[in-house]
């Protein structure tokens, strides 16, 4: 190759690299105007893990029964179901933190909290955003309750117990304060609203509780109750009369028990826990197979997952269903709270 051939394929080349450098550097553009390029100028998006949450990668599992149906019940087969990823408290409300949001009712600070419907206006008009005391003397006959009532809420040595003379409806009222209550700071601050919290779906529930175990029976695996020292994995009713083998009579301060995989505590006993969806028997070959919920208003029963300090094992299984009425608390039922993620949702987020 001669040096006049050279001399032109190098300068070929100077003006190609030179091109791509220019436009790879933006020198000599504008603005684009009558193109759809979007709304400029938009601030980015980061969602954080909400203090006390912890994050539940989405994923697919199969929801239902992972051991006999015992009581023969034919309302929990299997169903292979993917779910997004979320936030969830890690442990259940507990009074102290109940308090919290009773304190600025009681204040009337409801700013930030949206729209309310009226029932939940005459809620907060009549205070029955108050946990039900009384619970304890009701819900069982020939039983001495009186000191729970008059301690279990208010006294200060039960702060870090699971709430529990907490309805549906006041669960979810909760939920809206919550919202109100975090978001108010970040528009005060400039920022964008986080989603709403909000009790989890039935399936949200159950795929958090099993932790990513697929088809276990508990959230620490199973099939058994028991660590090989023995010592049981939740608190709950081992036998017949047999309340304290686990190291509480009635419910246990939170995180007492190990977590599961997800770092979620008390997903089975303690207390049994209130779920967005209500009860429907054949809920399951009914509803889609991604996210699914089951909503009915006309619906007085609402789906109570996870067993409570009174029950035998059989409903602390991740796979049992039950129900409460939405309108009627309990000794042995409070709840917990989850947030959706934004974003995508193949765990690799987290």
């Amino acid at each position: 190759m001669n040096k006049h051939n050279l001399a032109g394929k190098l300068a070929w080349c100077a003006l190609i690299a030179g091109t791509v450098v220019l436009q790879s550097c933006g020198v000599g553009t504008k603005e684009i105007d009558g193109e759809l390029i979007g709304v400029e100028d938009r601030e980015g998006w980061l969602q954080v893990e909400p203090y006390g949450m912890v994050t539940v990668p989405g994923g697919t599992f199969h929801m239902g029964q992972s051991d006999e149906d015992v009581p023969a019940t034919q309302i929990n087969f299997n169903k292979q179901v993917t779910i997004g990823g979320f936030y969830m408290d890690d442990s259940e409300i507990t009074n102290n933190e109940y308090r919290q949001y009773q304190v600025a009712m009681d204040a009337a600070d409801t700013a930030g909290i949206g729209r309310l419907s009226q029932e939940e206006i005459n809620i907060i008009a009549t205070k029955k955003y108050l946990p039900d005391t009384v619970v304890w003397m009701r819900d069982f006959t020939y039983h001495m309750g009186d000191p729970l009532m008059q301690y279990y809420y208010m006294h200060p040595a039960f702060d870090d117990y699971p709430v529990v003379g907490v309805n549906w409806k006041q669960a979810k009222l909760f939920c809206k304060w919550r919202t109100g209550f975090l978001n108010k700071t970040r528009a005060n601050n400039g920022e964008f609203g986080m989603p709403n919290f909000r009790l989890p779906s039935e399936a949200e529930w159950e795929y958090a509780a099993r932790g990513g175990r697929d088809l276990s029976p508990y959230p620490w695996g199973g099939p058994y109750i028991r660590n090989t020292k023995g010592c049981l994995l939740a608190n709950f009713k081992p036998g017949r009369g047999n309340y304290y083998d686990d190291g509480f009579s009635y419910t246990a301060p939170a995180y007492s028990f190990f977590a599961n995989d997800y770092g979620l505590y008390d997903m089975s006993g303690n207390v049994s826990e209130w779920c967005e969806d209500a009860f429907f028997e054949a809920a399951f070959p009914t509803v889609w197979d991604m996210n699914p919920t089951y909503n009915k208003d006309s619906e007085p029963r609402k789906v109570v997952r996870g067993g409570s300090w009174k029950d035998i094992s059989y409903y602390l299984q991740t796979g049992t269903r039950t129900y409460e009425y939405q309108d009627t608390a309990r000794s042995f039922v409070g709840f917990r709270c989850a947030m959706i993620y934004l974003g995508r949702s193949s765990g690799d987020e987290f």
